[in-house]
């Protein structure tokens, strides 16, 4: 069994920031692709951004790219994701993927964690 877990959602407003932690069992973290996805309200699964085993290779969904950034600390199973100038657009579960490749499609990773919530409104 793999396990991730998501953490630091919450409500902020727009303009404010938001740092996402995903925490990884040592069998999901070690040589997998970690990812961040996402699905807001009717809306479906949304990429938003990917980092390599290594943390060398990084990939950003178009809507995030030079807003969230993505890093990864793979001695302690932890990937971080960084949200500034946080948009309403961006409000939605998000979702924490590893797998065993780097991949901006969400059927590539095997292991999934639970979501943790972020809503941007005035």
């Amino acid at each position: 069994q793999v396990d991730l877990r998501e953490s630091g959602g919450g409500s902020v407003q727009p303009g404010e920031s938001l740092r996402l932690t995903c925490s990884a069992s040592a069998r999901a973290a070690r040589g997998y692709g970690m990812a961040w996805f996402r699905q807001g309200p009717g809306k479906e699964r949304e990429f938003v951004a990917v980092i390599s085993w290594s943390g060398s290779a990084t990939d950003y969904g178009d809507s995030v790219k030079g807003r969230f950034t993505v890093a990864r600390d793979s001695a302690n199973r932890m990937m971080t994701l960084q949200m500034d100038s946080l948009q309403t657009d961006d409000t939605a579960v998000y979702y924490c993927a590893a797998g065993d490749r780097f991949s901006r499609l969400a059927e590539n990773y095997s292991y999934w964690g639970q979501g943790t919530q972020v809503t941007v409104s005035a």
